[in-house]
């Protein structure tokens, strides 16, 4: 477990790392770097649109690499999409921009941004269920926790590199240049994940199916859509909400800040993502245990609920212009998002047989990004600059989580109903084993 435990959140921290730090440069400096002629509302835009892209593309990666890690084991996925992203990372970070190439440049800033969204699109449904099925039935909760602490330490990461550059390079050098360090620094990130990632052995769950001779699925995601599409809907809504609110709090909120409400600095900015990141990491792994306690959906349940309860307070916080109110606001998001982001992964696994587990987590999860989270600082600018007012976007995380509510009271009913006419379920270990805790 030793070493499951540093490859799925090492290594998921990496893969995080290289997508967040796309986010950040997006918020940043793309709108001025590769999209000058726009007016800074539409270059913000623009830049944002690019980094949803990323998140359109991540369902395609989890149909591929779940067909792959359903026939051919979940270690194998777990190398190859780290791979992927960390070669479109790097190659973001040598990307001449508008003024050398013109339109080529946004051009392929977006194509690169598509196979960022395939990799990492493949690697959560890889790493959680390295996790998960690794680990003994009264420790699902905890150890599916890890790819879950691994996403803020991607943040950690990004904030960490981008902060330092904000405070030591001058204005125009970053903006020039120094955004692409953080970009360059990932090949030598993705080497030590690769280390990790190639030493840990495959989910016995996996292996122990195809010791039975159970028989594997020959077109792994079209039977999960046949058996199980309304549960894959289901759980994708469940978690709409927190992919939303976590990336209006990691990404569109360092935009409205720094450049449309200008209360704060780039820098300053920045090293509070750091401390907020910090306290995710501890959140996440405190959240798993209590999972393990009270049950993945209970725990869903409070999230949810908590998750729209502050919606309109996170942004009375931010908006009134205090450093400390703000760094409250962000810290409280924090642990608020942590309870469901903790339990999703061991949530989401024991919905679906372990013939077709890593296409139906995979696509339940990516899903909900791209409903929740992908277009979410696209539909925030968007609906800021209708209306005015932050109160519009929180409304738009409420919104989504009174979906994630009525998802939840559906689960069981869909689950039970699905899996009762799934022929395919022999003996399964996972699927509905804890679903009513």
């Amino acid at each position: 477990m030793g070493k499951v435990a540093a490859g799925t959140t090492i290594g998921t921290a990496i893969e995080w790392y290289d997508y967040f730090i796309f986010g950040t440069a997006a918020a940043l400096v793309f709108g001025r770097a590769f999209f000058p002629d726009f007016s800074p509302l539409a270059g913000t835009l623009a830049s944002f649109a690019t980094f949803a892209v990323g998140f359109v593309a991540r369902p395609l990666g989890a149909a591929i690499f779940g067909h792959f890690g359903d026939r051919l084991g979940r270690k194998p996925m777990m190398v190859w999409t780290l791979m992927l992203m960390g070669v479109a990372t790097v190659l973001i970070g040598l990307l001449p921009t508008y003024d050398t190439i013109g339109i080529w440049a946004p051009i392929l800033l977006v194509t690169l941004r598509v196979v960022q969204g395939i990799g990492v699109g493949g690697e959560w449904g890889a790493a959680a269920l390295m996790a998960v099925e690794h680990s003994p039935p009264a420790r699902r909760g905890f150890f599916g926790s890890l790819p879950a602490a691994g996403a803020p330490l991607g943040v950690l990461l990004s904030s960490g590199v981008f902060a330092a550059l904000s405070a030591t390079l001058p204005a125009g050098a970053f903006d020039s240049w120094g955004w692409r360090i953080p970009f360059l620094i990932s090949a030598v990130l993705i080497g030590v994940g690769f280390w990790i990632r190639a030493s840990v052995e495959e989910s016995p769950v996996f292996e122990g199916a195809a010791a039975e001779k159970t028989e594997r699925s020959g077109a792994p995601l079209l039977d999960v859509l046949r058996t199980h599409p309304l549960l894959i809907l289901a759980a994708a809504g469940t978690y709409m909400a927190t992919a939303a609110a976590f990336y209006v709090s990691t990404t569109w909120v360092i935009s409205y800040v720094t450049t449309t409400a200008e209360t704060h600095s780039r820098s300053t900015v920045l090293t509070v993502g750091l401390c907020v990141s910090a306290v995710s990491v501890v959140c996440n792994l405190a959240y798993g245990t209590l999972a393990d306690r009270i049950g993945r959906r209970r725990l869903f349940f409070v999230g949810t609920i908590a998750t729209a309860a502050y919606a309109f307070p996170f942004f009375w916080l931010v908006d009134s212009g205090s450093l400390g109110l703000y760094v409250l606001a962000l810290v409280i998001s924090a642990i608020v998002l942590a309870a469901i982001s903790a339990a999703v992964a061991s949530y989401f696994a024991e919905l679906f047989p372990t013939r077709v587990r890593y296409s139906g987590v995979s696509l339940s999860f990516q899903v909900a990004a791209v409903m929740g989270g992908g277009f979410t600082p696209l539909i925030c600018t968007a609906l800021y600059s209708w209306v005015g007012s932050t109160w519009i976007v929180a409304a738009y995380i409420v919104a989504l989580a009174l979906v994630g509510l009525g998802c939840l009271l559906a689960i069981p009913r869909l689950q039970a109903a699905e899996l009762a006419t799934d022929p395919l379920v022999v003996g399964d270990d996972l699927a509905g084993a804890k679903t009513a805790s």
